[in-house]
């Protein structure tokens, strides 16, 4: 076993706090990295809270992963000492049910192990990336490009890949007009993605008190949602609106906005129910759908994409000693728009 520095929460709701955590040594197929980046994702908050079922304490959050490779098994070809790399959700699968073999890991029939709060296969329960350290299956590792500085690089692990996939599975390129409900974490990457696949990009959010950031980001419109005239004025306007928020919306009046044979796809997880009339989708073939992270190949494919053309996440860097305070903004909506820390100042 290798001791690392960590971020850990003793309970739930308690205050993050360094701690010492064991990490194994290295089996055939892993990878050992000195983690230099760690995003902090709202799923982070709501694990550490206990708010989701199964939490297990302690826990040491934290799956945007960006650092270099530090040592290899023996039987490790892909990868070397000093590269750059990442991790993201998931940390293992069983690799044979046909979504493992499809490359969609993130559905294994068996389970896909979380990288934080999750239990591998070998009953060991697994710690994310608020450490020093971290020890992963070289199958679940990506290679970071030159083409995007680590700090940048870490949130696309998460928020890059969630909502990449959707963008990329509806199609959206040239001539596609997309909207992208909220402004946030989420929000933030999916406006620079779809502006970046070449679609034409409109953000809905509640107020216009993001608009600048928006426009600045590469949206072409930016509208509020509070204002009911927007949704007339935007009616049977777009092929594909992706919701970031985890928030009921009023899903009848979303899908209003959809063109014939358009899709909304969720990506934030609200609490609470929410229902629509048949008749929304019924009425113009359309389709309301969900999307949850992506398989590995993808989240390389998303990686190579954002390094072509210089696509990487609006950050925050902060020393460890700020976690606490991060995540009280962070549930202010006080963040623009992803914190990250510096791996650097845990145990410092």
């Amino acid at each position: 076993m290798t001791v690392t520095n960590a971020y850990a929460v003793s309970h739930a709701g308690g205050r993050l706090a360094p701690t010492t955590i064991e990490r194994r040594e290295l089996r055939p197929d892993d990878i050992r990295i000195d983690i230099a980046y760690a995003g902090i994702c709202h799923s982070d908050i709501h694990q550490a809270k206990g708010e989701w079922a199964g939490a297990f304490f302690p826990m040491v959050p934290g799956h945007e992963i960006a650092g270099t490779v530090s040592a290899v098994g023996s039987e490790v070809t892909k990868y070397q000492v000093g590269d750059r790399v990442g991790v993201g959700c998931m940390v293992n699968s069983c690799g044979e049910c046909e979504y493992c073999r499809a490359g969609t890991e993130q559905f294994c029939v068996k389970g896909n192990v979380q990288t934080y709060n999750g239990v591998d296969y070998d009953g060991a329960h697994t710690y994310g990336g608020y450490s020093q350290q971290v020890v992963v299956k070289d199958a679940f590792v990506c290679r970071i490009p030159d083409g995007i500085g680590l700090d940048a690089a870490a949130p696309l692990l998460c928020a890059g890949i969630t909502t990449y996939s959707p963008l990329h599975h509806w199609g959206v390129g040239p001539g596609k007009k997309v909207a992208v409900v909220g402004l946030g974490g989420l929000g933030h990457m999916g406006v620079k993605i779809a502006v970046a696949m070449g679609a034409e990009v409109t953000v809905l959010s509640q107020s216009l008190k993001k608009q600048e950031d928006g426009l600045r980001l590469g949206a072409k419109d930016y509208y509020a949602t509070g204002d009911e005239s927007t949704f007339e004025m935007l009616a049977g306007r777009f092929d594909v609106i992706l919701n970031t928020v985890a928030a009921p919306l009023p899903i009848d009046a979303y899908l209003s906005l959809l063109r014939v044979g358009g899709a909304m796809v969720n990506v934030g997880a609200p609490p609470e129910a929410m229902s629509y009339n048949a008749f929304s989708l019924l009425g113009g073939n359309k389709v309301l759908a969900g999307s949850m992270i992506g398989g590995i190949a993808e989240t390389q494919q998303m990686l190579d994409f954002c390094a072509e053309r210089g696509v990487g996440a609006e950050i925050e860097v902060i020393g460890a000693d700020e976690i606490n305070t991060a995540y009280e903004r962070v549930e202010n909506s006080d963040v623009r728009y992803r914190f990250v820390i510096d791996a650097s100042t845990i145990g410092a």
